[in-house]
């Protein structure tokens, strides 16, 4: 094995206009019938081979793209050239990792995914556990069978505003709580809170992710998050792993 953490560089391109910028760089089939969702091939942009993966982690239809690290300064002009008639603009890890993902509803190590949750209450369970043997496989398949503990929901905030009239945004790790101000705790002695926080410009909400016990991962269930000595009014939107943004991923595999 080889690492080629510092050999290689990637270059996102998603939107809805990111298949006309590169089919506008490139001779090669980009069309959902020659490059399907999921797939992953060697295509030229311009000059470059570059490995492209049809994937998206911000909700949108697009592409990674990967070339050896002193290419990919290339490879950004020659996009970005492509992309200028159809209003390209640079995007960073705000989108990627906030905006994007929490419309999507996706997980993230470090936040969601803490080993002190399992994927079941994750809501990453597979329709099907592999035949193969695999480290932790029994610990999984107990976690399938039990009813989980907690269950991984996405929040939107109701009302922003302090007592002060000042309008606060909450950051991530905040404490949910119920409508009565007590904590919520589960069977396992955990305390909910806000594994991820950020704004979802698609649905105009403020998005919160947090693990409810059961009873209060109901859709509409009105809750608090605490905040710099306050509380604000909470909604459960999805309980699961339903996206709030294009929930039947209709735009990624468009």
């Amino acid at each position: 094995m080889a690492d080629l953490t510092t050999g290689m560089t990637t270059v996102g391109l998603w939107g809805p206009r990111s298949r006309d910028i590169l089919a506008g760089a490139t001779s090669d089939d980009v069309s959902n019938e020659g490059f399907r969702f999921g797939t992953c091939r060697t295509i030229e942009i311009g000059t470059q081979r570059v490995l492209a993966s049809r994937i998206s982690y911000v909700g949108d239809l697009g592409w990674e793209l990967y070339v050896p690290m002193e290419q990919g300064l290339k490879l950004w002009d020659t996009l970005w050239e492509a992309g200028g008639p159809h209003g390209l603009v640079a995007c960073g890890i705000g989108v990627y990792g906030t905006t994007g993902r929490l419309e999507k509803s996706y997980r993230a190590h470090g936040n969601e995914l803490e080993t002190e949750y399992n994927v079941v209450e994750a809501g990453m369970a597979a329709p099907r556990v592999k035949e193969e043997d695999f480290t932790g496989k029994a610990a999984h398949l107990r976690h399938r069978e039990e009813d989980p503990a907690a269950i991984l929901c996405t929040l939107t905030v109701d009302d922003h505003r302090s007592k002060s009239g000042e309008k606060r945004y909450m950051l991530g790790r905040e404490p949910i709580l119920k409508r009565d101000g007590k904590r919520i705790v589960d069977r396992r002695g955990r305390g909910s809170y806000v594994t991820s926080a950020g704004a979802g410009p698609s649905v105009g909400k403020h998005i919160l992710m947090a693990y409810l016990t059961p009873e209060e991962a109901v859709i509409g269930n009105q809750l608090l998050v605490g905040y710099m000595g306050e509380r604000y009014p909470v909604t459960v939107a999805v309980a699961g792993a339903t996206p709030l943004f294009d929930p039947e991923n209709a735009r990624i595999r468009a």
